[in-house]
């Protein structure tokens, strides 16, 4: 069973999507916070979070014609897991230090979490969603040159 169809791509490609993606970062980070406060009910805003991520990609409106910076990052991102092998090198490199970049952020963040240290968690999550955003742009970059080489619209 294949779990990103390509319907799901289109509306994993949204926007709305991409943003409200990224603002589940923070919300997913309060609701670990919020530990402190509720004690072990906070479980219930961390899974509400966690169904929120799951049903994202559900909720929005396909897009069949990426036109937006963010659209044509996440086709990217579909090209890159379909057609590695077509690929220039470049974009493999870049690619991995980007998530390494992103784990290195992860990692903090997670840190900052469990000790309570709220500039930790918060320069962390920084660090995280700019490699995101890198990444969407290198995608965005690739989804452009492989439709100007392959011929594909």
């Amino acid at each position: 069973m294949q779990l990103m169809t390509d319907e799901r791509w289109q509306r994993h490609a949204n926007p709305w999507s991409v943003w409200t993606r990224f603002a589940a970062i923070p919300a997913g980070m309060l609701a670990i916070w919020s530990r402190v406060w509720l004690g072990w009910w906070c479980l219930l805003p961390i899974g509400l979070v966690v169904v929120w991520l799951v049903l994202n990609v559900l909720v929005f409106p396909p897009v069949t014609r990426p036109k937006r910076w963010t659209s044509k990052g996440i086709y990217g991102e579909q090209i890159w897991l379909q057609n590695r092998t077509a690929i220039p090198q470049h974009y493999a490199v870049m690619h991995r230090r980007l998530i390494l970049l992103g784990l290195c952020g992860m990692v903090v963040v997670v840190w900052g979490l469990v000790q309570l240290h709220l500039w930790m968690s918060i320069t962390g999550a920084v660090i995280l969603i700019l490699a995101q955003l890198w990444r969407i742009d290198r995608f965005s970059t690739l989804y452009e040159w492989y439709t100007n080489t392959t011929d594909v619209r």
